[in-house]
């Protein structure tokens, strides 16, 4: 039911859309979420349910993880063209090279649309390993983009990168420990190859956020001064210090201060200004990443936001590096920035169903509870009537201690079942009533909150925390999380979300508002023979690739979509999710042993009598079809 007072800014406003969802993501009139049809180039906008019946018309089965590949081209051209402008605008003499890290994202799709697009402003791609680097040189057609390769590196690795360097590429080998520079200084004489060298720092500054354990001095990766030093003179033994071109740092991805990142490229540069009056070419900072993205929406320098705009973040690299640089007279070199995150979180939101709904309010009370019942459940009937708000905290003690009394009686069997379930929703039906009643009470309820959290619904719902939003579960992640229609109506209900998982871990219980960080969500009512649908918004960094397979839920569906100029759009791409029998074999489970072993248990339930040899055809053509399904809840 809509309420009149109620308006979808109102909506936007609790969820906070407009906030943490930059200018790509707002509310129609109608109440629906909706994505820019083209990011900054008009007004026209695509409610998300529509997308949703568009993919459920073409057979696919929520969840859904959509990609919009026009917020991804979006980003990559906000990021080297407010680069593009802060250097001319500065007089930097140098030039900007982004690189996306692959590991950010590795599915193939998304890595072709960032080469495609990025081979106009040179951007590249940064290898963590062999097979990154493969990637990297099969998709990047442009050899003015820039590929740095990270990680640790074993002959096969220096070789193709050598390769690389030979056919054109701008290939540089950051060396991430000490003993990395012999296996490459040896492969590079073995080939006769000049190598682009960089090497990784250790700072001293530190940052704040999630992921600040790649900056000080206990950082795993990097050289400290001392051997940053030994790899100087290393080189210059082997006449080689003009192949190091390349100083790099990187002190987290998610940086949510801009102090902290002034702060790193001004060590950095110090640096690089003692490697050039060393005698090192140089040429390339690479300030790793750490451009971060506002999950929350609160712009701050909260570990899930950011307390600055790309503009700001782009203008301040560059005067640092100027004003540190100019006084000495060395030349700006091009900067490198491998920002994934803030490139690719905001192009994909997952989609899923709600299944079903849990609530903690008291059902099946008598008007009367029997005389002949235990003492203690009267004292819950007394204590709901006494129920006053100059009472609420002696009405909640009192409840709180016949509840578990009787829950001890239950115990030592001196209570029965039905006692007991009475008693529960007794229980529940004071709980509510001192909810209801707490707005007006003349001081605050010391348990309030908790109880809020103790009667929020738990809403069931289609998809896997551990295979699509791992870095809830891992690190408590904090994601936009918002219904994608209906936003017309006030949401009478708050809730936590569970998954489908057999596993205690599986839920969403911590949400992003403007009022800060809350346990539970506000939501709809569930409508009768009529889907309800929540986005995940911001989940492109990361999530596909760290997901895993518990209980042997694989990936979801996956749809491109392209906008067109007239405010259509198309599906460029849809990939089917894993079926079982694809789950199967990933843990080493081979479907037809499986079929087999099958066949044999029916075929001897037809020897035993238990079910005819057309029923065992009915019962192995299910098994075949099951196993050919989709891993998620499919409804009929």
């Amino acid at each position: 039911m809509k309420n009149s007072k109620w308006q979808v800014q109102d909506a936007a406003e609790l969820y906070g859309i407009h906030n943490w969802g930059v200018d790509y993501f707002g509310v129609n009139e109608h109440g629906e979420v909706t994505v820019k049809n083209r990011p900054g180039q008009g007004d026209q906008e695509t409610p998300l349910l529509n997308i949703v019946k568009d993919i459920s018309e073409r057979g696919m089965s929520m969840p859904v993880l959509v990609r919009f590949e026009d917020l991804l081209e979006d980003r990559i051209a906000r990021l080297n063209e407010t680069f593009a402008k802060a250097i001319k605008l500065n007089n930097y003499q140098g030039q900007y090279r982004g690189v996306f890290p692959i590991k950010v994202n590795q599915q193939c799709h998304v890595i072709e649309e960032i080469a495609e697009v990025g081979a106009k402003y040179n951007h590249g791609l940064e290898a963590g390993s062999k097979a990154e680097l493969i990637i990297a040189l099969a998709h990047l057609e442009n050899r003015e983009c820039c590929i740095v390769c990270n990680g640790y590196k074993d002959e096969e690795f220096v070789d193709l990168g050598l390769q690389a360097s030979k056919m054109g590429f701008r290939c540089f080998f950051v060396v991430e420990a000490p003993g990395e520079l012999d296996l490459i200084i040896r492969r590079s004489r073995a080939l006769n190859i000049k190598p682009y060298i960089g090497v990784r720092v250790k700072l001293s500054s530190i940052v704040g956020g999630h992921w600040n354990a790649t900056s000080g001095d206990r950082s795993i990766f990097g050289l400290n001064i001392t051997q940053l030093m030994e790899l100087v003179e290393r080189l210059k033994q082997e006449d080689m210090l003009d192949c190091l071109q390349l100083l790099h740092y990187h002190l987290g991805s998610q940086i949510p201060n801009i102090r902290d990142i002034r702060s790193g490229v001004l060590e950095a540069c110090q640096v690089y200004l003692g490697l050039v009056e060393e005698g090192a070419a140089m040429g390339y900072l690479d300030l790793g990443g750490g451009l971060a993205v506002d999950y929350d929406g609160s712009h701050t320098d909260d570990t899930h936001s950011r307390n600055y705009h790309l503009q700001e973040y782009c203008e301040d690299i560059v005067d640092v590096i100027i004003h540190t640089l100019d006084p000495k007279g060395v030349a700006h070199p091009d900067i490198i920035t491998e920002s994934g995150r803030a490139t690719i979180a905001y192009s994909s939101v997952l989609l899923f169903n709600v299944l079903d709904v849990a609530n903690f309010e008291p059902k099946h009370i008598p008007e009367k509870v029997p005389e002949d019942e235990h003492q203690l459940v009267h004292h819950l009937v007394e204590s709901l009537n006494a129920a006053n708000p100059d009472r609420l905290q002696e009405c909640y003690n009192d409840a709180v201690f016949y509840r578990d009394e009787i829950r001890e009686l239950f115990k030592r069997g001196q209570i029965n079942l039905r006692t007991r379930a009475l008693a529960e929703n007794l229980f529940l039906q004071v709980m509510q009533k001192l909810l209801s009643l707490s707005p007006k009470a003349p001081r605050d309820l010391k348990e309030l909150q908790k109880l809020k959290d103790q009667l929020s619904d738990i809403y069931y719902c289609n998809f896997s925390l551990f295979q699509s939003l791992p870095d809830i579960w891992a690190i408590d992640q904090i994601f936009p999380v918002s219904p994608i229609h209906r936003l017309d109506e006030k949401p009478q209900r708050h809730a936590i979300i569970a998954d489908i998982t057999c596993d205690c871990d599986g839920k969403i219980d911590r949400f992003s508002s403007p009022e800060g960080m809350q346990r539970t969500l506000p939501l709809h009512h569930l409508n009768d023979d009529e889907e309800y649908y929540i986005g995940v918004f911001l989940v492109g960094a990361y999530q596909e690739t760290l997901g895993d397979l518990h209980n042997l839920f694989g990936d979801t569906n996956v749809v491109s979509v392209r906008f067109n100029e007239d405010g259509s759009y198309e599906f460029a791409d849809e990939i089917e999710g894993d079926a079982i029998a694809d789950v199967l074999t990933y843990v080493e489970y081979d479907p037809r042993i499986l079929k087999e072993r099958f066949r044999k248990l029916a075929e001897r339930a037809v020897k035993d009598g238990n079910i005819s040899a057309s029923e065992r055809q009915q019962i192995m053509t299910a098994f075949s079809e099951s196993m050919q399904g989709y891993t998620y809840y499919e409804k009929e």
